[in-house]
């Protein structure tokens, strides 16, 4: 794994950890645009008592409440973004997903549901780049 991707995964997997601690199911994910952390987030859900708050929504929540653009960031998180989230980052048009562990069918690669790296959805232009460390 090179450097980059190492150091940003890293974090998500401090931000997991914090997620752990808090009785929540252990992601993370941070947001990188120009080669800065812009955004973090945990897996709230249960804290929040809200399906939604998933880390990855978090973290985007976090970069567009400060004011970033997302379009061409790049989103960390140590599990495949699930299908709710692949729709956030298509919102956002992120450019490209960095994950380590897969999320099984309700995975936004999954190739039944593919909403993450689907290029048939023309209103939100081309999928991320999708890496799987």
């Amino acid at each position: 794994m090179n450097n980059q991707h190492q150091r940003y995964m890293d974090r998500c997997l401090e931000l997991a950890e914090t997620a752990r601690a808090q009785g929540e199911s252990p992601v993370g994910s941070v947001i990188v645009k120009d080669g800065q952390i812009i955004g973090e987030g945990t897996e709230q859900s249960r804290q929040l008592k809200d399906v939604s708050r998933h880390a990855e929504v978090m973290a985007v929540l976090d970069a567009v409440s400060k004011g970033h653009q997302l379009a061409g960031a790049t989103l960390y998180s140590n599990v495949e973004p699930c299908l709710l989230c692949s729709y956030v980052i298509r919102h956002h048009r992120l450019g490209r997903v960095v994950f380590s562990k897969a999320c099984g069918e309700l995975g936004g690669t999954n190739p039944r549901f593919n909403l993450l790296t689907t290029n048939e959805l023309g209103s939100w232009g081309d999928a991320p780049e999708v890496i799987i460390l």
